[in-house]
């Protein structure tokens, strides 16, 4: 009958500084199933090398390992680990169990890897613990159970998915005597049942217990000894758990969800300190981004109120022109050919002026503006008291006024009426007729006191002027504003037949405001995402320093049988979780700030699509700076994981 482990010429090496040392030397032996064996030998001899290879920690340098008929040294990373995960228990010196897990859960982890559905492997993990007497132990974490419970639950661990072979690295050596007693009965059993027992140990009277003992004395096998023939043995103490087929994958994944966090939360001054870098990076994106759309918001909505369809005729070549107020030729003729026109709801021309306006023992400056019959609609504002001006306020130089909040509250006590007060302006006596509803405080009459007089009499009786200052068209809803302010230039340039005046359309000032709104918050947001960046590299660093602590349990994982892909999947939604939670606390922050921030009159307008870019951008930066350290996590070769202190 062949034998399950067969090692030829085994040797292995390892380098040391310039050269290399080597640990086994042409070790050739066969083990068969059911085998009670214990290797020996004192310490540096190579015997723990010798089980790391039977057990597919590591490799030979040379030399051929079969298992079972199969070559192991043509074996890949996968395969490899699904031979542990299958065919071999690991018993560690120091138990190995994870702190953070319950008995069960302990017990349950090379199960998952296996693909064994919950419900079953939770069932095998309590019936091997009860077998093991551990039955009022199973939610007991290791810190909370004694050195002989706890390698009572790697025991179990070991045998979770079947066991066929069981290595035990000096099994007693964390144990006192009664417990190390204990545990030899224990592999005993196991080995009457039927699985292949293989002990590391130094101590003879360990050695005494196994059927066949193996010494070996610097690399070299130099003694093999058997005690008693190894028979065959019906079945197992544990027979391997049937797969859950499509659901192993979905329980991998929430394993690895489980376990980052419970990392999370056993370390949660860390984890915040992490997430920081994340939350204010994320608060400050979502914030920019709702300070500048609620500002946008603000100034569009003024402009709106004032109406962005219309257009202003001005002299000179455009706003800073020196020489514009020398020029007098804009005309009410113009304003007329302009208001005759298709495209023009209506039209009015403007005449600006300042001065000090003066009721009883009260003065104040004002701007004064000479106004036409529509004024008040082409601008988009209504009269709350009184009315406005009417055509025979116009055509007869009347000296009425309509006023504005602003000027009637500088110059009329509370509750005392302006209207049919006479105001003085300059030298002028002016009748108020009507009050002007208030300003958005964007535009004409914006936070100023303001007087709107007849334009005629502003001309006549207060500038002395023959020219406009100003025409204003409010352009039709049918037509489009663009192509008006073309029209509109081109009737004044037929008119005047030159260039002695500009256009300007409101519209642009939207556009204006939208281009800069619209680069300033990219700007800000640029700079914001800077500390994303930050909080990722505090990320990535953070996760190199718990890859590192966590070696050891990595190690564990990959003797129980993880893949590299389960590791890689573990440390990958650690960091992801960790910038998600991040991302979503700034969120919240951002939230938190806006409701401060418009508690001081700021408008601030949240954007969905801003928050869930977020919150993506959080998740992208968990997967690209938490790669670098769970593939260096996955990159780990078992011995080494589990040699790390």
């Amino acid at each position: 009958m062949a034998p399950l482990i067969a090692l030829s010429g085994i040797t292995r090496w390892f380098p040391l500084g310039d050269g290399e040392v080597t640990v086994l030397k042409d070790v050739t032996l066969d083990i068969a199933a059911g085998e009670f064996v214990s290797i020996v030998g004192s310490s540096g001899s190579g015997k723990s090398t010798l089980m790391n290879i039977l057990g597919c920690l590591d490799g030979p340098s040379a030399g051929s390992y079969r298992f079972d008929g199969v070559e192991v040294g043509g074996l890949g990373i996968e395969e490899l680990a699904t031979l542990r995960r299958e065919h071999f228990g690991f018993i560690f010196q120091r138990y190995h169990l994870m702190g953070e897990l319950s008995a069960i859960d302990n017990v349950a982890v090379p199960a998952i890897y296996a693909g064994t559905s919950a419900a079953l492997r939770e069932e095998r993990a309590v019936d091997l613990l009860v077998r093991l007497g551990l039955g009022d132990r199973l939610y007991n974490r290791p810190s909370q159970l004694s050195g002989g419970q706890q390698q009572r639950v790697s025991v179990a661990r070991a045998l979770i998915n079947g066991g066929e072979v069981i290595l035990a690295d000096e099994p007693t050596g964390a144990l006192d005597s009664k417990s190390g007693e204990e545990l030899l009965d224990l592999l005993s059993e196991l080995h009457q049942a039927g699985h292949t027992v293989i002990i590391v140990t130094h101590d003879p009277a360990v050695a005494r217990r196994a059927e066949r003992t193996i010494e070996i004395r610097d690399g070299e096998v130099v003694r093999d000894t058997r005690i008693a023939t190894a028979s065959a043995r019906p079945g197992r103490l544990a027979s391997p758990l049937p797969k859950a087929g499509f659901g192993a994958s979905l329980a991998r994944l929430g394993n690895a969800f489980s376990i980052a966090l419970r990392s999370m939360l056993a370390h949660r001054m860390r984890s915040f300190l992490t997430m920081l870098g994340i939350v204010i990076g994320i608060a400050s994106v979502v914030m920019v981004v709702a300070l500048g759309q609620g500002g946008q918001e603000q100034v569009l909505s003024q402009i709106s109120a004032l109406g962005t369809n219309t257009i202003t005729v001005l002299p000179g070549s455009g706003f800073g022109d020196r020489s514009a107020g020398s020029i007098r030729t804009l005309t009410e003729g113009d304003a007329r050919a302009l208001a005759a026109e298709p495209f023009a709801d209506s039209v009015t021309p403007t005449v600006n002026s300042s001065g000090t306006v003066l009721f009883g023992n009260k003065s104040a400056s004002a701007q004064v503006t000479g106004v036409g019959l529509n004024y008040f609609q082409v601008n988009g504002r209504t009269i709350d008291k009184g009315q406005g001006f009417q055509t025979d306020d116009i055509d007869s130089r009347a000296q009425v006024a309509v006023i504005d909040p602003n000027a009637e509250a500088e110059l009329f006590e509370a509750g005392e009426t302006a209207l049919g007060q006479v105001i003085i302006v300059g030298a002028v006596p002016l009748r108020v007729i009507g009050v002007a509803a208030k300003s958005t405080g964007f535009g004409p009459g914006g936070q100023s006191l303001n007087i709107w007089v007849p334009y005629t009499t502003a001309m006549t009786r207060m500038t002395g002027q023959s020219a406009l200052s100003g025409i204003t068209v409010r352009v039709a809803d049918s037509a489009d504003v663009d192509t008006a302010a073309t029209q509109i230039e081109a009737i004044m340039l037929l008119r005047h037949g030159t260039k002695d005046f500009f256009v300007f359309n409101a519209n642009s000032i939207r556009n204006a405001i939208t281009a800069t709104t619209m680069t300033l918050t990219l700007l800000v947001s640029a700079i914001a995402v800077i500390s994303l960046v930050v909080g990722g590299i505090g990320v990535m660093n953070i996760m190199l320093v718990s890859v590192t602590e966590r070696t050891r349990e990595i190690g564990v994982r990959m003797a129980v049988g993880a893949r590299r892909s389960d590791v890689l999947t573990q440390f990958l939604i650690e960091a992801v979780l960790v910038c998600l939670v991040g991302g979503a606390m700034g969120v919240m922050l951002a939230l938190g700030l806006g409701a401060v921030v418009s508690a001081f009159g700021f408008q601030v307008s949240y954007s969905l699509a801003s928050i869930l870019v977020a919150l993506f951008a959080s998740s992208v930066i968990g997967v690209g700076f938490g790669f670098f350290p769970a593939r260096r996590a996955a990159g780990l070769r078992p011995v080494d994981a589990l040699a790390r202190e």
